[in-house]
């Protein structure tokens, strides 16, 4: 079977394909990644990818779908973004990632963003995810987002647009590694072809941040742990990975107790201090003196310990009004008020229907639009118009009279799609991304690529995993010489941020002389290092910007 019968009938979406043109050329991003993918030709493709989903069976790496347990579909096409792209999505991440810890900062003390007339005072009176036992509590570092999932779709003209936020527990990241792993096991000759920035920074960089958010510990190494709900979580696989790769204990609630407003951690050799936990558990399980009081999964007193100021619970409670999509709607504004600052990434144009004249012209076109709960999560309660029947619709027209406040409407955004491989060869199928930021207090650090999830089923653009959507492992680009992103502040001026495309080496992670021997982290021991003087002749094969992207640009 020769090479190009691999992407051979391939019916590219007309300006919206990352790989093709609307004129069926190869996007000069894609062109050395293309070439290696057709040499193989489609038998020797599929069988790799048959491998490769066997990988993730025999790992357990599964999601819960429809109540089930399922292996995780992984597509073997990676999605490739340039690294100047990626120099402004990044800044635009941790820019947005300031404004929402600034909100969260004045929402649970002096509110000066609602006296101000930024957010109005019903957004918080009416939101379940405000925690007023959270008051006045400010961490010791400052953070209240630790991790964050950034969702971003890239829209009709090619650039990329904000989704939604996750501020309160954000999941993913392990496929972003365990993608990384299984594609350098099965494509190695892929990673030949491009600098692939690497991702096995990640759970160095998390433990650090988790680090820096611990209370004076009187200079003794802070004691952290994840706080799973248990191993019949449909994120499990997640946190027991997190756990072993940053090398620290994996707790349910009935391991932890509380005295004299302390953490303790229950061990064979008795009671530990507990100074970081990373929380995996929603906010309403979490203390059953706050909370549910049902709840067997959480810790009697931790909120008490935590206004004591003696543990960290990462990312904070009450962080659930940050990511709520009606004060999604208000996060540009957010960003010009605390950061002085014009957004580097654009919302999805978005109606509130607390609003009555953007909820009369949503009820008008219902079915053109998609419209979600506000509290929403996975896919789920997400109606959209176009493919919705009449009683679904005429059902909603009720549910948005009754209950304003509980939705937001959005445009059907084309998002692009990449090639995937389906039964019938590679076809286009959407894709978002949800890039992962972490916050030291000092620094917010985005990991290179994220999670590409895709949407399998034809003409689908719902890509949640529980909605039967997979992903893709995501190759930012390296790149031997800084990007420069201009950030237009509201004084007039513009601030200049310099992005690197070199990973940074990690801090503080040296191994003393007299440690024993540690086998190399499985994750990216098959990508190879690029020295800068290999990227400048990397660069010159992999081509300029595709023209037509900055023509979307520049639209």
């Amino acid at each position: 079977m020769s090479g190009a019968s691999l992407f051979e009938g391939y019916g590219a979406e007309p300006a919206g394909d990352e790989m093709f043109a609307a004129d069926g050329a190869v996007r000069p991003t894609y062109e050395l990644l293309h070439d290696a993918l057709s040499s193989l030709g489609e038998e020797e493709f599929r069988s790799r990818s048959e491998s490769l989903a066997r990988t993730y069976l025999d790992q357990g790496v599964t999601f819960d779908y429809a109540g089930e347990e399922r292996p995780f579909p992984i597509d073997a096409i990676p999605r490739i973004i340039a690294a100047e792209e990626w120099a402004e999505v990044s800044i635009g991440i941790a820019q947005r990632v300031h404004a929402i810890e600034a909100f969260l900062d004045d929402l649970y003390s002096d509110r000066a963003a609602v006296a101000d007339g930024v957010i109005p005072e019903s957004l918080i009176a009416s939101s379940d995810a405000v925690v007023e036992a959270m008051r006045g509590y400010r961490p010791p570092n400052g953070v209240r987002i630790h991790i964050s999932g950034i969702d971003l779709v890239r829209d009709g003209e090619g650039g990329f647009r904000v989704l939604e936020d996750n501020v309160r527990t954000p999941s993913g990241v392990s496929y972003v590694l365990s993608n990384r792993r299984a594609m350098a096991h099965t494509f190695p000759e892929l990673f030949a072809s491009a600098p692939v920035r690497s991702v096995d920074e990640y759970p160095g960089r998390l433990l650090r941040a988790l680090e820096a958010a611990a209370p004076d510990t009187a200079g003794e190494q802070p004691t952290v742990v994840v706080l799973t709900p248990g191993r019949y979580n449909s994120a499990y696989f997640e946190h027991s990975l997190l756990a072993r790769t940053m090398g620290v204990e994996l707790v349910e609630g009935s391991d932890l107790v509380v005295s004299s407003d302390r953490v303790y951690m229950k061990t064979t050799a008795g009671l530990r201090r507990v100074d970081v936990i990373y929380k995996r558990t929603d906010d309403a399980f979490l203390d059953p003196e706050v909370f549910r009081p049902d709840s067997v999964l959480g810790v009697p007193g931790l909120v008490r310990a935590i206004l004591a100021g003696h543990v960290v619970v990462a990312n904070a409670i009450g962080n659930g009004i940050g990511d709520d999509k009606l004060t999604y709607t208000y996060i540009p504004d957010l960003i010009r008020y605390y950061l002085q600052e014009e957004p580097i990434l654009r919302n999805v144009d978005t109606w509130r229907l607390e609003d009555p004249s953007s909820r009369e012209e949503v009820l008008d076109r219902i079915d053109e639009l998609v419209v979600k709960p506000v509290d929403g999560s996975g896919g789920k309660g997400i109606v959209v118009g176009p493919t919705a029947s009449r009683d679904e619709l005429d059902a909603l027209r009720s549910r948005l009279l009754e209950d304003p406040r509980g939705w937001i409407a959005q445009p059907m955004v084309q998002l692009s799609t990449i090639p995937t491989l389906v039964a019938d060869g590679p076809r286009p199928r959407h894709v978002d991304l949800r890039p992962f930021a972490l916050n030291t207090g000092e620094d917010v650090w985005v990991l290179p690529g994220g999670l590409t999830r895709v949407a399998l089923p034809e003409g689908e653009i719902i890509v949640n995993s529980s909605r039967g959507g997979g992903s893709k492992d995501t190759w930012v680009m390296a790149s031997s010489t800084p990007t420069r992103v201009e950030v237009p502040t509201s004084t007039g001026y513009i601030r200049v941020v310099e992005a690197s495309g070199e990973d940074e080496p990690l801090e503080d992670l040296s191994v003393p002389a007299d440690a024993p021997p540690v086998e190399p982290d499985p994750v990216t021991t098959a990508i190879p290092i690029i020295d800068a003087e290999e990227l400048q002749t990397q660069e010159q094969l992999l081509g300029a910007e595709d023209p037509a992207e900055e023509e979307r640009d520049a639209q």
